[in-house]
């Protein structure tokens, strides 16, 4: 057997069966720490922002109270049909250029990036989150995982047509090291941790 045979003969007998089973999060320092603290922590550290709410009621009434209600809303989430449009999935999505505010829900978040996924399942139209002035995820707290290990042992087996992670507002940076926040996507990103 070749050295290259054998180290890898090795390498695939210590092979957890999972990468759940990895011990990433003792290296995060995860295990003392609150999972969705760590979410809310990175979140803010990456320009987004974070409100905790108990039901839809809660995400309408701080929607009406934090932002210009009279400019053009939308999302994919019917219950919210009282402050967004609901019905503009199969629209050209060129018609989305004014929007100012997208409300959509995610199927999980990760504590270690504050990433949120979402597929197109959610989006209804895939520039949605980007093409939008602001940005409003909901994601429930329950769903917040730890790492990205554990964020791709949960989409392996999943069918999507489009699928994205989105973590905090739009940000470039030019070679002066001058940050700007909302330069090709959302200006404003607020993750809604619903109970």
């Amino acid at each position: 057997m070749s050295s290259r045979a054998s180290i890898l003969e090795k390498i695939k007998e210590n092979q957890p069966a999972s990468v759940t089973e990895l011990p990433i999060l003792s290296t995060l320092g995860l295990e003392a720490f609150d999972v969705l603290e760590k979410y809310k922590t990175v979140l803010q550290g990456i320009g987004g922002d974070f409100v905790e709410v108990k039901d839809y009621d809660s995400v309408i009434d701080f929607v009406k109270k934090n932002y210009a209600t009279e400019k053009r809303m939308i999302t994919t989430i019917p219950v919210l049909a009282e402050i967004a449009e609901t019905d503009w999935f199969n629209d050209d999505p060129h018609t989305l250029e004014n929007v100012e505010l997208t409300l959509v829900e995610a199927h999980f978040g990760v504590a270690e990036n504050s990433a949120l996924w979402v597929t197109d399942a959610l989006l209804g139209q895939r520039v949605a989150p980007f093409i939008t002035q602001y940005l409003a995820i909901i994601v429930h707290k329950k769903d917040i995982v730890a790492t990205m290990h554990q964020a791709y042992d949960r989409i392996r087996n999943q069918e999507y047509g489009f699928g994205t992670f989105i973590a905090g507002p739009s940000k470039t940076a030019d070679i002066e090291q001058s940050l700007v926040l909302g330069a090709h996507g959302a200006r404003g990103l607020i993750v809604f941790l619903m109970e």
